[in-house]
C-alpha cells in the first residue's frame, strides 16, 4: 500500500529557515531547502560543501538555518558525512540524522569520488544533490551535469559539447537503499521522498533538478514553470529505485497515460542558455525523449 501523500497544509509549521537569506530572487534551491528541512527535522545534521546553499544559509551568527551545519571542502562532502555518522554511532547516538547536501559540481565532479566510496560502505547517510546543471556560485562555469549544447561562462560559443553525466544512474549503479530524482517544481514529492528515505539504513540518494534564472538566463518569475516543463516535456524524469527496480513518480507516471507531450522546444526557448541550439540538435533531443517514453510505455503496458 502505497504512504499517503503530503499535502500542503500537513506540512510541519515549523519553519527551519529563518526569513530573510542570500538567495537570488527566483531560486529553485531556497524552495527545496524550506521544504526538505522541514521533512528532515531539527535533530540532523548538515554537510554541505562549498556552493550556493553555503550562500543561502550564510556563516554564523548570521545563518539562516536552524539545524547544525557542517561546512567542508568541495572533495569531502560525503566522507565527511560518513565520519559524522562514525562519531555519534561513538556515541551511541542512533537518533540524529546524516544529510549530505550538496551541488551537481560538488556531487557529480569533485565529490564524486567520496560518494562512490560512502555507497560502497552502505554509511547510512542521506545524499542531496541540488542539479541547477552548472557551478552557479562562482559564476555559470559548466560542470559535469551541464546539458549538452547549453552556454555556459567558460563553454564555446556553441555551448558545452559534451552530454551532461547522469548521476542517479551512476548511483544506482552502485546498488544503494535507495535511489530518487526530483524538482524544485514539485516540491511536496522531494518532501516525501526525504522521508521515505530517512525511514530506511544505508546510503540513500536524491538528486533534484533546480532551476537557476540567472544560470539558464530566465525570468525570476518563469522559474518554476520552466521547472515543470522540464517534466511535463519528458526530459527529465522523475522516479524512484529500489532494489534496483525503478518506478515512475506520479508527475512523471501521469504522463504515461498521454499520446503525445508537450514538444522539448517549449523547455529549451523559454532559456537564452540554450539560444545556440539549430533545428537539428532540439530534434535529436526531442527524438531522444520520444524513444525514452516509448520504452516506459512498452514496460507499463507489460506490466
Amino acid at each position: 500500500m502505497e504512504a499517503k501523500k503530503t499535502q500542503i497544509l500537513d506540512l510541519c509549521e515549523e519553519e527551519m529557515v529563518h526569513p530573510g537569506n542570500r538567495a537570488c530572487a527566483g531560486c529553485g534551491l531556497n524552495i527545496l531547502y524550506r521544504i526538505g528541512l522541514k521533512a528532515i527535522g531539527e535533530d540532523a545534521i548538515l554537510v554541505v560543501p562549498p556552493s550556493c546553499l553555503t550562500v543561502v544559509q550564510g556563516l554564523y551568527p548570521i545563518t539562516c538555518s536552524k539545524l547544525s551545519i557542517l561546512n567542508v571542502t568541495f572533495a569531502s562532502t560525503a566522507a565527511a558525512a560518513s565520519g559524522v555518522r562514525a562519531a555519534l554511532k561513538a556515541q551511541k547516538n542512533e537518533h540524529t540524522k546524516v544529510v549530505a547536501w550538496a551541488g551537481d559540481g560538488g556531487t557529480a565532479d569533485i565529490g564524486l569520488q567520496a560518494m562512490s566510496g560512502a555507497i560502497e560502505r552502505g554509511d547510512d547517510i542521506l545524499y542531496i544533490c541540488y542539479d541547477n546543471e552548472a557551478y552557479m556560485n562562482t559564476g555559470v562555469q559548466r560542470s559535469g551535469t551541464t546539458p549538452q549544447g547549453a552556454l555556459t561562462a567558460n563553454t564555446s560559443i556553441g555551448g558545452k559539447r559534451e552530454r551532461g553525466k547522469d548521476v542517479p544512474a551512476i548511483v544506482a549503479a552502485h546498488n544503494p537503499a535507495y535511489v530518487a530524482t526530483c524538482s524544485a517544481a514539485y516540491p511536496l514529492d522531494f518532501h516525501d521522498k526525504i522521508a521515505k528515505a530517512l525511514s530506511m539504513k544505508g546510503f540513500k540518494y536524491i538528486h533534484a533538478h533546480t532551476p537557476c534564472p540567472p544560470g539558464w538566463q530566465m525570468e525570476e518569475r518563469v522559474a518554476i514553470a520552466i521547472g515543470r516543463l522540464a517534466v511535463t516535456t519528458g526530459l527529465y524524469v522523475l522516479y524512484e529505485i529500489e532494489n534496483r527496480q525503478m518506478k515512475l513518480s506520479e508527475p512523471s507516471a501521469k504522463l504515461l497515460g498521454k499520446k503525445s507531450l508537450p514538444p522539448v522546444t517549449q523547455y529549451l526557448e523559454a532559456q537564452g542558455r540554450f539560444r545556440c541550439l539549430g533545428t537539428e540538435d532540439i530534434e535529436a533531443i526531442q527524438s531522444e525523449i520520444d524513444t525514452r517514453w516509448a520504452g516506459y510505455r512498452r514496460v507499463s503496458a507489460a506490466a
